[in-house]
Order: C-alpha cells, then structure tokens, then sequence
C-alpha cells in the first residue's frame, strides 16, 4: 500500500448514500465518485462494509430497502477500485492492544488494527478525535 491510501471510514460511506446529509452528503459522494471512475483509490474494512449495511438500512432519515443495501455492498466488494482489509486473528490481538493503550472503543481499534496490519495510515473520518489518539493513523474529517 502507499502511504496516501485513505481508508473510508463506515460514516462517510453511509453519507455517500444519506442525501437528508445535505453537504456531508455531496463531499461524501465526491469521494465516492472519484473512486468509481478511477480516479482515486479508497481502502475500506469488512467491518466498515457491515457497519455501512446496517446504518443505511436502520439508522439514517430515509432508510434504504435491505434488498438494495445488500447490492451496494456486494458491489463494493466486488470493487477493484477498492481495496478491502480482510481482520486476522492476529488483528484481533492487536486490536485488544491498541483499545487498551489508546483509551478508543474496540470497534475503532479494530478497523485501525486492520489499517496497521495493511500499511494503510490515513483514514477519512468524522471521528477524529478517537482515530488520533491510535499511534499511526493519520485521521482527517474531509467535512471541515
């Protein structure tokens, strides 16, 4: 991996999809569509990919149908233009590692394991504050 690689974060998928989001919604999107014309290469992890499926078709204002949530992340998956970080059980270790020493919530630790173990250090996220705190990664909120 390159050291410019960003991993998106599950929020900003979920706002590339989440049109009630109004200018998140277009910067999400804008990052979105660079990567599907070729433009620019994302990394994503399969907990971002699961984490995605389950806000866009419960958590925002205007749900998505499953059905349709479903396809997006399979095409996701089946995406060249983004490379997907598949956990280890070792990620798990180091997931528990970074949770501890970072004061961060399992769940964060647990996609930057991920990021560390695939030599990707930057990450586009609304959680900056969390993400900075994991010796590392680089975290930018591309909303600010």
């Amino acid at each position: 991996m390159t050291d410019e690689l960003f991993l998106l974060d599950s929020n900003i998928l979920v706002y590339a999809f989440d049109s009630s989001e109004g200018s998140k919604y277009r910067i999400a999107r804008a990052l979105a569509k660079d990567c599907w014309e070729g433009k620019t290469q994302y990394a994503v992890s399969l907990q971002n990919l699961s984490e995605f499926f389950v806000n866009i078709t419960k958590k925002i204002k205007n749900p998505i149908a499953k059905e349709r949530a479903s396809d997006f992340v399979k095409t996701m998956l089946g995406f060249k233009g983004l490379i997907k970080l598949e956990p280890r059980k070792e990620t798990i270790s180091r997931a528990l590692d970074i949770c501890i020493l970072a004061d961060v919530s399992y769940w964060d630790a647990l996609i930057a394991a991920a990021m560390l173990e695939h030599n990707v250090f930057h990450i586009y996220t609304e959680d900056t504050k969390s993400f900075s705190r994991i010796a590392g990664i680089n975290a930018k909120n591309p909303f600010v």
